[in-house]
């Protein structure tokens, strides 16, 4: 079994936030975040499910699938681990506490890397 642990900070996720170009105020800004009726502002799930991506090794994915099961908050410490099953790596993911954050996650293996870029793009490079 394979693992990681990510310790989130702010700043991770206003990084993640300009890079995917999802500004959604409930991941950037405390104030809103609390008019939302959130505590604090919270990771996006796509940068979970990024994370949890990384347990492949560079290995190639045919498909990657998750359920946002909780919220992950700044200063939340969330570990990822992994375990190969028949060509699947069953994922989890649990916070400090021990609760999930994404469950009935799966990465399917690529048997190989495409040799062709447009196909591994779906056709357009």
């Amino acid at each position: 079994m394979s693992s990681l642990e990510v310790r989130f900070t702010r700043e991770q996720i206003a990084r993640y936030a300009v890079a995917s170009g999802d500004l959604n105020p409930i991941h950037i800004d405390p104030e809103r975040a609390r008019q939302a009726g959130l505590d604090d502002v919270i990771a996006h799930g796509m940068l979970q499910m990024g994370l949890a991506a990384r347990l492949a090794g560079g290995r190639p994915l045919r498909r990657l699938r998750v359920r946002f099961a909780g919220m992950v908050r700044p200063g939340d410490t969330v570990t990822f681990s992994a375990r190969l099953e028949a060509g699947l790596m069953r994922l989890e993911a649990v916070n400090q506490d021990g609760e999930a954050v994404l469950t009935r996650a799966e990465a399917e293996l690529a048997s190989e890397e495409p040799s062709d870029p447009a196909a591994a793009a779906g056709g357009e490079v």
